[in-house]
């Protein structure tokens, strides 16, 4: 196979990242834009020695599961992976490949596999977007998301992910740059003065935060702004976060109010949470209202157990356990988000959760070979690298009956899954949860219960 080889390629798999995956003579194309069934005509942009890479130049064969995206831009943007394929075989994909994970790195076999759950309508779902801004090749103000591996704007102030009035607002905040002479950021340069825009909503409370992410120490013409944006039904909070670094992270450290509250509240289930520009919360309300009860239903409480909920974020699960428990204790690296689930403590009234500061891979141990602290229940919920190996062993040492674990990758899922069956701990449920219909990503929520009742190994033991 060799660069602008032209060939005829059936789809029979997808990536992770939703590429779609043919092989000619045994040789893996990934393919990007494709759907499994498809039959395509190739043009291949790339060969290495096992595998290579592919841009479609004909669909002779459209596959039974394609379909017309809702989206124009579904092809070019790199939000959406999936938008041509039908929304039951991205299901089935998704399950597919949490399953295919376990078996292939977990090595496990008899999977307890539970049906995934799915939403009943999987649009405009997203209860938070962070739009770049910056011109296009005429020199006009732009806003919308990024070219796939690029940063190359695509223009779009409606994606249909995203909540209806985010449309309303950019174009605000657009009319107000153009009328005002307010540049944009350029990355190349560094100069100009928006970099972002992010915008969040309350599903339940309908209330709507706006934030501008800047390069300045102010915003400039700001009230013209305020003119525009505060009749928008539902407006809450109006602000600015300051970015002044080169760097690819969006959010400054600095938020200054300019208008309303500094936060919007929202709800799942009956706990409020009040929401700041930097807190993190899960984008899909709906969805993860059956994530926590999911969760919730796993852990078996009964009134009476001690929980440990590690990267606990807001305190959003640590605040749905506490109802069912007897005390809560939360573990989350990022002080603002322990000062969020504190304050949401106190705004439901929550007595018995308690949060603590740090990696959890350090305070966990930490408060075990100190204080001695134990669980009935612990709940991880970590970032995409998965636990550390560490945190692994203290978790072991600590015997705790059931173990949640709440996975956004289930690669790094069943690695961990794979060290916790081999320290006495037996896999028991396994369901995944569309969290982000349209894309790859894929939540899961996994039951593991102990099994042996040997005195288990020391952490340092565990961990050499």
């Amino acid at each position: 196979m060799q660069k602008n080889d032209v060939v005829r390629v059936t789809i029979e798999d997808m990536s992770h990242k939703g590429e779609g995956i043919g092989k000619v003579e045994g040789y893996p194309l990934f393919i990007k834009d494709t759907v499994i069934g498809d039959e395509v005509e190739v043009i291949v942009t790339k060969a290495g020695k096992s595998y290579g890479y592919g841009r479609i130049k004909t669909v002779l064969k459209p596959s039974a599961h394609r379909v017309t995206p809702r989206c124009a831009y579904a092809g070019p943007c790199g939000g959406c992976q999936l938008q041509a394929m039908a929304y039951e075989r991205q299901l089935q994909f998704k399950e597919d490949m949490v399953r295919n994970n376990l078996k292939r790195i977990g090595g496990f076999e008899d999977i307890p596999m539970e049906s995934i759950i799915g939403m009943e309508e999987p649009f405009r779902y997203r209860n938070k977007a962070q739009f770049p801004v910056g011109k296009d090749r005429d020199g006009k103000i732009v806003t919308g998301f990024y070219a796939g591996r690029s940063h190359r704007i695509i223009s779009n102030t409606d994606c249909c992910l995203g909540v209806p009035v985010n449309e309303e607002i950019l174009n605000h905040v657009l009319s107000y740059m153009e009328e005002n002479h307010i540049e944009p950021y350029d990355e190349t340069t560094g100069r100009g003065v928006v970099r972002h825009i992010l915008i969040r909503y309350g599903f339940a409370t309908k209330e709507i935060m706006v934030c501008l992410v800047i390069n300045a120490k102010s915003l400039p013409a700001s009230e013209k702004l305020l003119e525009k944006l505060t009749p928008v039904k539902g407006m809450t909070s109006i602000s600015i976060s300051i970015n002044r670094k080169n760097t690819n992270v969006i959010m400054g450290e600095t938020i200054k109010t300019l208008w309303g509250q500094p936060y919007i509240t929202d709800y799942i289930g009956s706990i409020q949470y009040q929401i700041s520009p930097l807190s993190f919360y899960q984008v899909n309300p709906v969805q993860t209202k059956k994530l926590y009860e999911l969760a919730l239903s796993y852990a078996g409480l009964t009134g009476k157990e001690t929980v440990w909920d590690l990267y606990c974020g807001i305190g959003t699960i640590s605040l749905f356990m506490a109802a069912g428990a007897k005390k809560v204790y939360g573990v989350e690296i990022v002080p603002a988000a322990i000062a969020d689930a504190r304050r949401n403590a106190r705004l439901n009234g929550i007595e018995n959760a308690e949060f603590f500061v740090g990696k959890a891979e350090e305070v966990l141990p930490g408060k075990y070979r100190e204080d001695g602290v134990y669980a009935d229940v612990i709940v991880v919920d970590p970032p995409r690298k998965g636990c550390d190996e560490k945190l692994l062993a203290t978790m072991v040492q600590m015997q705790p009956e059931r173990i949640v674990y709440v996975s956004c990758d289930s690669a790094t899922l069943a690695r961990d899954l794979k060290y916790l069956c081999g320290e006495g701990y037996r896999l028991e449920r396994v369901c995944p949860v569309d969290q982000f219909p349209m894309t790859c990503h894929v939540e899961t929520v996994v039951l593991m219960s102990r099994v042996s009742n040997e005195p288990c190994r020391t952490v340092d033991e565990l961990h050499p």
